[in-house]
């Protein structure tokens, strides 16, 4: 059980790692890796390799907000139904079941401040269950999936000049 969770540690941290990569980090035979990656993705512990990317180095910057948002929870059915149908929206990113003041989470990106709130008031809003939401929109991102965003210069030496 050990293994698994080192490897899935490792990939979360980098999913370019190769199974031989992997293999020599934790001293097991890569055809052991290998077929542990297999089994964990068979069985839906792996879901997907993502690239980590910071749009705003990038022309195409989009709009990230997160939506609280209040629900009646529906019979025999939970919060499930709703959440299902709310992730359903492609600009939807993430969606959470929260404790707290309100049920759900929704992390949205569009293309624009306009765009989410035209998102937010014409899909999300008018659903049955929601009873009301907040939108929050990220302004800066500092971190994210345990990576942090830095411009910051590592290199701390004062310059010289004679």
């Amino acid at each position: 059980m050990k293994k698994r969770e080192e490897i899935l540690n490792l990939l979360e941290r980098n999913a370019k790692l190769t199974a031989a990569e992997i293999a020599v980090m934790i001293d097991r035979p890569v055809e052991e890796v290998e077929a542990t990656i297999a089994l964990l993705e068979d069985s839906n512990i792996i879901l997907g390799y993502k690239a980590l990317i910071n749009w705003e180095k990038t022309a195409d910057v989009p709009v990230t907000a997160l939506i609280e948002v209040r629900v009646t929870p529906q019979r025999d059915q939970g919060f499930d139904s709703i959440a299902q149908r709310i992730c359903s929206f492609p600009q939807v990113k993430d969606c959470y079941l929260m404790s707290g003041g309100f049920d759900l989470m929704v992390t949205i990106e569009d293309a624009s401040l306009k765009e989410v709130a035209t998102f937010v008031s014409e899909k999300i809003a008018p659903l049955d269950a929601v009873v009301s939401t907040g939108t929050h929109f990220i302004l800066k991102k500092y971190k994210m999936n345990g990576t942090e965003f830095s411009d910051k210069d590592d290199d701390l030496r004062e310059a010289v000049v004679l």
